[in-house]
């Protein structure tokens, strides 16, 4: 059940780092967890030690279980193995496993063997698992011999645990930074009593059983000793971005009661506008850079979900195109049944590009359509109500003129990247289950040309559409304008880097670089993403080299007849669902094609089978009951003729010579009719 970007996770950290509160946040979601005790009990001279252990028994909540596997270390690997899907599992610590494994009532023993069950175990276990682990690689080598076989042994341990999970977190002081890329849900160190106080615990943080030190180890850190927590670490999230401002609100539009004047007044900064260093760096320490390695969709259930749509009770073919659209449903969320997407939330990202990429745009009208979404009119708006999503205007920084200079500093990009990964973030901790990413800014198409020219070896006019006047009128002067900067920005640029961040800079300007910000984001969270537009077209190429997967979580509504999203879906392999050349602005489209979506969706998931695969149906009852209705069967003929309404099919009796039915007679001669004669094996008639 890898809901946050992560089925399985360890979590180091050195003696009251706080790693054993970090791992019990990741699970504090979970309706049940199964805590699994690696430590042996405590022997009877350390009171000390046996009143820390009751304490944090005492304090787990009541909808956990209690595990213990002191007894025999290879029973962690069962006990992993045999868990299902749906169960979630908290195994603290590994330092204890390692204290019993190599205790001399369990020697002599293949460690090295047992340490390459345990991350088999961990590899192949279907449920949801955390695992706590203390990090002595850091530490002085101990001074004794079974000390150093302790480290040896524990640090063997953790790298091929750290190998078999697919996210690893080192906890240090409280903060929490991941080293195997994952993308589990912001979590918060709760403060924790100091050492001399380990009898009074806060309440809802579970503490663990660690090992206790055998005397082998006496010379030693007692590195297997109960790992307590520090106060403070901040959003424990995988990818999580700070920020120095609010996000923008987040609404859901209602019909207005009359279309009005559109209120309000445009905002005057943006979210993002300030230096680098007034945003920190992501949380964790990852680092938005080429090579990223985020999570994919489910390879199996994507297919296995269309092959079931084979086997339902639908008196037609099927869903045709459309079953792509349950195909990419399955994959992202897990399942071969996907549920209709349920919260959905649209990004309208609002940035002007300066210069001739804006060429035949009315001056000020794409703050106008940002100010009348903020206000509930409009087609997104209208749309965004009767399909009940949310809607979020964000607003970025003007981008400067392609033709002249580059678009973004490279500070600024980073900040946006930053800013877009928050954005989804945000929405996915808020139970988001689909993001739709539009634009309303002015010169966007010319900037998601250039992308696409950098990127897919375009051509300008090619991907750039005619420039079309309020009145209808075909504007060519405006459309050869744009061209040109877009040529220009490419001849400016023909000795630069291709890299992603460096076509965001140069050419993509703040609404591609947030945009692009937002499908990372959103991969990282397993969060799929409606495309509508040039501009989200022009972001998930850019992503192709800082993460490979992020194609893979997105869908292709409708290509709106616009060259430019022709064209990058193409290339990305993003086939569109519908053909309905719908222009109704970057989002609008998208919500026109929801409902569609979310009723295909929810006929797949409640259908059955169909009854000659063994699905069930209503059959009609042998007897008819008594009824006042009128019988409306045929009444029976009152002459001579057929008793039945229901053509006679046989054939008539020849009058010649010849066979006597159109049947082989088998009968036994005598048993014929009387207008019948016995025939004989051959055929020809009897006498």
């Amino acid at each position: 059940m890898s809901v946050d970007g992560w089925n399985t996770v360890l979590v180091l950290g050195g003696i009251r780092s706080g790693k054993s509160e970090f791992a019990e946040s990741l699970v504090a979601d979970a309706p049940t967890v199964r805590y699994v005790a690696t430590a042996a009990d405590a022997p009877a001279d350390d009171a000390e030690w046996a009143a820390r252990l009751a304490a944090h028994r005492e304090r787990r909540p009541e909808t956990w279980t209690t595990e213990e596997t002191a007894a025999d270390p290879r029973r962690l690997a069962d006990v992993l193995a045999s868990a299902g899907p749906n169960e979630t599992l908290l195994v603290d610590d590994l330092g204890g496993w390692v204290t019993v494994l190599l205790d001399p009532a369990h020697q002599p023993a293949d460690d090295t063997a047992t340490i390459a069950e345990l991350a088999a175990a961990v590899r192949s276990c279907a449920a949801r698992l955390v695992l706590v682990s203390p990090e002595v690689g850091l530490s002085l080598v101990p001074t004794t011999p079974l000390g150093r076989a302790f480290t040896d042994a524990l640090g063997a341990a953790n790298r091929a645990v750290a190998d078999a999970c697919d996210a690893v977190v080192l906890v240090v002081a409280g903060q929490a930074a991941w080293l195997k890329p994952g993308a589990p849900h912001p979590a918060t160190v709760p403060a924790q009593a100091g050492p001399m106080q380990a009898g009074s615990a806060q309440a809802g943080s579970a503490q663990h059983e660690s090992a206790q030190p055998g005397p082998a180890q006496a010379g030693s850190a007692q590195a297997g000793r109960a790992q307590t927590g520090a106060p403070g670490v901040p959003g424990g999230a995988g990818a999580s971005v700070a920020a120095s401002e609010p996000s923008p609100d987040v609404f859901t539009p209602t019909p207005p009661a009359a279309p009005e004047a559109v209120p309000g007044a445009e905002p005057t900064g943006t979210a993002w506008a300030a230096p680098t260093m007034a945003l920190p760096m992501v949380a964790t320490g990852l680092v938005i850079q080429p090579g990223m390695e985020l999570p994919m969709p489910d390879e199996y259930a994507g297919p296995q979900a269309i092959e079931r749509l084979a086997t339902l009770d639908v008196p037609g073919s099927g869903l045709g195109v459309l079953e792509r659209a349950v195909g990419f449903a399955a994959a992202t969320q897990g399942t071969v049944t996907p549920a209709p997407w349920g919260r959905v939330r649209v990004l309208l990202l609002h940035g002007d590009h300066l210069g001739d990429a804006a060429a035949g745009t009315v001056e000020g009208e794409s703050a106008r359509r940002a100010r009348q979404a903020r206000a509930g009119q409009g087609a997104l708006a209208r749309l965004a109500a009767e399909s009940g999503a949310e809607l979020q205007v964000v607003e970025v920084p003007t981008s400067a003129p392609m033709e002249t200079e580059p678009t973004l500093t490279g500070e600024q990009v980073e900040v946006a990247l930053r800013y877009g990964w928050r954005l989804a973030e945000e929405a996915a901790d808020a139970g988001v289950r689909l993001l739709v990413l539009g634009a309303c800014g002015a010169g966007t198409e010319a900037a998601a040309a250039a992308v696409l020219v950098a990127t897919a070896g375009a051509e300008a006019p090619a991907v750039l559409r005619r420039v079309v006047t309020d009145s209808d009128e075909i504007d060519d002067p405006a459309w050869m304008r744009r061209c040109a900067a877009v040529r220009d920005a490419l001849h400016r640029t023909r000795n630069s880097p291709r890299s992603a961040k460096d076509v965001l800079a140069e050419l993509g300007g703040g609404d591609v670089a947030v945009a692009t910000g937002v499908l990372l984001g959103a991969t990282a969270r397993r969060l799929p993403v409606m495309l509508d537009g040039p501009v989200g077209v022009a972001a998930a190429m850019v992503t192709r080299d800082l993460a490979g997967q992020a194609r893979h979580w997105c869908l292709l509504a409708d290509h709106g007849g616009h060259p430019a999203v022709q064209l990058g879906a193409d290339v990305l392999g993003l086939t569109p669902l519908l053909d309905l050349r719908l222009d109704l602005g970057e989002g609008a489209n998208a919500l026109a094609a929801l409902p569609l979506l979310r009723s295909v969706l929810a006929l797949a998931a409640a259908l059955p089978a169909h009854p000659s695969l063994g699905g069930g149906e209503d059959d009609e009852p042998d007897t008819v009951p008594d009824t006042d209705e009128p019988d409306f069967r045929e009444p029976e003929p009152a002459g001579p003729g057929p008793t039945s309404t229901e053509p006679d099919f046989r054939e008539p009796e020849p009058a010649g010579p010849g066979p006597t039915s159109t049947e082989a007679d088998l009968r036994e001669p005598g048993g014929a009719g009387p207008d019948t004669e016995a025939v004989d094996p051959s055929g020809r008639r009897a006498g």
